[in-house]
């Protein structure tokens, strides 16, 4: 059973004490999903953070606040990021400069986050416009999105300076007054650190130990061939050998919770239940990873939500093919169409390679 103990999150500038030495503080985010969880640990002379929100200048006054009110004025000695996302390390870089701060990562997600920010494109580059293509985006949207400039992580991410201190698997490393035990995942981000206390029952669990939503599992440009959903399957049944009903889990999003057992079967169960369904309606007819949309998440998707649930669904395609659940089966306009192994879908692809 999922408990969520502390029903109320903090307020914009302030924080709860979750057990001692332990501050729940909240950023806002500018989407749908409309926060990320950020923890301060007691230090003694300063503060050790877990993630930190985008740089904004609403996120750095909110901190401006926080620092003058619940961390009471003292330093932030320490910055560790879960992961690479701008929501979990965007004022990293601002506390390293600010307070000559200590970042902790691992060397995976470190390497992620420096090469994006110094990664500035004005238009989608000729591999992005060709992997939405073959994902199915509709040619007007494709046309539309050409023309615009992309996403940079450089517009809600401080610049990370050089130097970090790794964050490396079954390691123990020691802040707020507790021993933790460093467990890395896979699948929603690469090399995701999730730290569980070996004093009490705390679990720091970012975006890989979530209460309520599923963390996006996507595919992107820069590996077309990727395989998250299967690295998140791993991840999940791995880190379930460390999980206990009683273990109070802080998450990137949403309530902290106990009954981390229980979550961690229904994450897997997710997957493989959005994978049963995906695979059984490409056995009754051929669709590109756009079309699988109202089989994967059963609502409209918009387009402010598109692009997630694009590489979503190509997520699910590669592992199901990867597999050999499935295989392309031909394209139309451009797109990839997927099929079920059956002996028309063979007969096809032998068509194709000739």
């Amino acid at each position: 059973m999922i408990v969520t103990p502390f029903q109320t999150p903090p307020v914009e500038g302030q924080a709860t004490e979750l057990a001692e030495g332990v501050l729940w503080l909240r950023l806002p985010l500018p989407m749908a999903l409309d926060h990320v969880n950020v923890f301060a640990l007691d230090d003694g002379d300063g503060w050790t953070i877990v993630d930190t929100g985008l740089d904004t200048r609403r996120g750095r006054q909110i901190w401006q606040a926080l620092r003058t009110g619940p961390l009471r004025g003292r330093p932030i000695r320490r910055v560790i990021g879960t992961h690479h996302h701008p929501d979990h390390i965007g004022l990293a870089g601002w506390f390293m400069a600010g307070d000559d701060a200590e970042l902790m990562m691992s060397r995976t997600a470190w390497l992620m986050a420096r090469m994006l920010v110094l990664d500035r494109q004005d238009r989608p580059t000729p591999q992005a416009l060709r992997f939405w293509k073959q994902a199915g985006m509709p040619a007007g949207m494709l046309e539309r999105r050409a023309a615009q400039a992309p996403y940079n992580s450089a517009d809600v991410v401080h610049p990370l300076p050089l130097g970090f201190t790794r964050l490396s698997e079954g390691q123990i490393v020691g802040f707020g007054g507790r021993r933790w035990r460093v467990a890395l995942g896979d699948g929603h981000a690469p090399r995701h650190a999730t730290f569980w206390s070996q004093d009490d029952g705390l679990v720091i669990g970012g975006d890989q130990l979530l209460p309520s939503i599923s963390p996006n599992l996507g595919v992107y440009p820069t590996e077309p061939q990727a395989d998250p959903v299967g690295e998140w399957l791993e991840s999940c049944t791995r880190l379930a050998g460390l999980a206990r009903d009683d273990q109070l889990v802080l998450p990137g999003h949403k309530l902290p919770f106990r009954g981390l057992p229980t979550r961690l079967r229904q994450l897997i169960d997710n997957h493989h239940g959005a994978l049963n369904r995906l695979e059984q309606a490409l056995q009754a007819g051929p669709r590109s990873a756009v079309d699988c949309f109202d089989i994967l998440f059963k609502r409209r998707i918009g387009e402010a939500e598109f692009g997630l649930a694009l590489v979503e669904a190509v997520a699910h395609v590669n592992h199901l093919h990867q597999r050999g659940r499935i295989a392309p089966v031909g394209e139309s306009d451009g797109a990839i169409l997927w099929g079920g192994v059956t002996a028309p879908a063979v007969s096809a692809i032998a068509e194709i390679s000739r």
